[in-house]
Formats: C-alpha cells, structure tokens, sequence
C-alpha cells in the first residue's frame, strides 16, 4: 500500500505545458519554458528570430566538417552535440516543425564544421520566434469523425555525400499524433521511389 494525495489536474509534465479549455474540449502541449531555458542556456536568448528552421535547398555535407587541426580544435569547443540534444527533445515532445532540420544536422554530431554550427543556431532563431506554438488536440463532437489524417513527403537524393533520401511524415487525429523524420536506408533511383518510402513508413504507424 503506498499513500497518494490528489493534486488535481496535471498543468506541467517532463518539461511540457500542459492547457485546457473544458468547454471547447482542447487541450495543448507546448514548451515555451523549455525552449526559452535551452535558449539561454546556450546564448541564443537574445538571437534575432527567422521564420524557418532551415532555408529551402540548404545542402550541408561532410565535405564542411574541420580538415585542418586548427579548425577542429576550434569547433570542438563548440557543444555541437548538447544542442543537437537539447533541439531533439523539443522535436520529440511537441515540434513536429523541427524535425527535419534537427534530423539533417544530428548526422554531423561527430565532426561538426561551421557551416553545420551556423545552422544549427538557425533553428535556436526560428525557435526564439515560434516558443509559444503548441499542439493542438480537440473532442470529437459536432459530427466530426474520427479519422487519421497523414502527410508525407521525401528529398529525393537529399544527402549530396550517400544520395539518400530523407523521409518525413505527420499524422494527426483530432491533433498532431505521431511525426517523423528519418534518412532512407537504400538509395531510391526514382523521385516516386522516394515518396513511397515514407508513405510506408506512415501507413505501418497508422494501422499500428
């Protein structure tokens, strides 16, 4: 027999907020305090805010990792991989909207260079701008049905060193259920070879 005492209605878990609206049956997940501490805890809290994690055709690649000495002395006081981290656990919990970005440059936690640094503070920039979004998850009511709905999308031969592909799918029922981002184990020879890649992937978690 263990004691338990009642504290009511849970409003913060695992660094996650947590609000309702009873009469609308809505409840929201967000991290806004947890976005800000990793903020300031890595000098970013006062960054200028972007509206996206990470610009449209970026390329990153081995060949931006250190190749002297000197250059990997300097980034490896760089806490590349913290960051990487502490950008994962806000992925995993609540930012489906990072996930790519985050995915992308966790592939260079070993060697980082500074075009893979500076990109990863552009995702500290978008994040300072983005700290109060939060997912959404809503009753079922009002004749509203209750379907899965999905999206997914690969870059065909996104990675410019294995030419593999990057899948990435969401899927929401009344609010963002389950998302993810993932490089393709095989190279696909086709663009529609790419897309059915994650379109599998999505369909397992969904009859799951």
């Amino acid at each position: 027999m263990f004691d338990m005492k009642d504290l009511g209605a849970a409003n913060f878990i695992l660094g996650m907020q947590i609000k309702r609206d009873h009469k609308e049956r809505k409840l929201w997940l967000g991290q806004e305090k947890y976005i800000n501490k990793i903020l300031k805890k890595f000098h970013m809290d006062e960054c200028k805010p972007v509206g996206t994690p990470m610009p449209t055709g970026t390329k990153l690649s081995v060949e931006q990792c250190p190749k002297t000495d000197e250059e990997a002395e300097e980034m490896a006081r760089v806490p590349y991989a913290n960051v990487v981290g502490s950008l994962m656990y806000a992925m995993i919990c609540t930012r489906p909207d990072i996930a790519h970005a985050v995915r992308v440059l966790s592939r260079y936690m070993s060697n980082p260079g500074k075009e893979h640094w500076t990109a990863i503070k552009r995702v500290f920039r978008y994040l300072r701008g983005t700290s109060k979004l939060s997912l959404c998850f809503e009753g079922e009511e009002g004749g509203k049905t209750l379907d899965i709905v999905g999206h997914v999308d690969a870059d065909w031969g996104g990675d410019i060193n294995s030419r593999q592909s990057t899948s990435g799918y969401v899927f929401t029922l009344f609010g963002g259920a389950g998302w993810m981002s993932k490089r393709q184990s095989v190279v696909a020879l086709y663009s529609t070879e790419a897309e059915y890649m994650p379109l599998t992937h999505y369909k397992k978690s969904d009859l799951w």
